[in-house]
């Protein structure tokens, strides 16, 4: 069983999270901006399908990168040297929101809600969620969005209308993030895809203790201001 929600901010602690499902913690609450930064303080994110209750998720191991740990492939650092694109952040985040719930291959519907993206435009209206977008030829390419609390980013979703949009600006974002001193990006759980560039899970109690430091840490407010063509700056 579960626990579910009042309307209190409060969280299970999360010994209490399922092994399988991996990390299910509870259910119901809402998406306001208050619970959505008490989650990501605590180590839990939201997840569901349309047609459930809120779930909240702690998933032991978590997948995380370490900005120092960057890895950027050959033909990657080769697309980035060029200068037929422009990375910008926290111009369209709302389009970037709407690029992530669009349809994808083998997928049916979308978790990112109305209410996920309400929630999250909340969030970024008051300075903690961000954007990273590729523009091509002065249309959104592709990019990602996530949250960030202290020095502490924590990545949500991506999508990607041309070929390496979304991980060049993921490689942007992420030597920022580095030169800002953040010390870790939430992957929240594993993906090959995210393991080519360097990250690795890590034991739940680790990740906490590591999240409670750098989420002391002073804020970097947005809207964050960079825009660069080639490679990252």
């Amino acid at each position: 069983m579960i626990a579910w929600l009042d309307a209190s901010l409060r969280f299970p602690p999360l010994a209490h999270a399922l092994v399988e499902p991996n990390g299910l913690l509870a259910a119901g609450g809402d998406l306001s901006a208050a619970r959505l930064l008490a989650a990501y303080r605590a180590g839990i994110f939201p997840w569901y399908m349309p047609d459930e209750p809120i779930l909240w998720w702690s998933p032991d191991p978590r997948m995380v990168l370490v900005p120092d740990d960057l890895h950027v492939g050959r033909s990657l650092a080769k697309v980035l040297r060029h200068r037929a694109y422009e990375v910008r952040f926290d111009t369209a985040f709302d389009a970037v929101m709407a690029g992530c719930a669009g349809p994808r291959d083998a997928e049916h519907g979308t978790w990112i809600s109305d209410a996920i993206r309400a929630g999250y435009g909340e969030l970024h209206r008051l300075g903690f969620a961000h954007s990273a977008e590729c523009w091509i030829d002065g249309e959104l390419a592709g990019g990602l969005y996530g949250v960030a609390i202290g020095r502490m980013f924590y990545g949500e979703s991506m999508f990607a209308r041309a070929p390496d949009a979304s991980k060049i600006a993921f490689v942007h974002l992420v030597r920022w993030l580095q030169r800002q001193g953040f010390g870790l990006i939430d992957c929240q759980m594993r993906t090959e895809h995210l393991a080519r560039f360097g990250a690795d899970e890590i034991p739940r109690g680790d990740f906490l203790a590591r999240l409670e430091k750098l989420t002391a840490q002073p804020d970097v407010p947005g809207p964050w201001l960079y825009r660069a063509q080639g490679e990252p700056r």
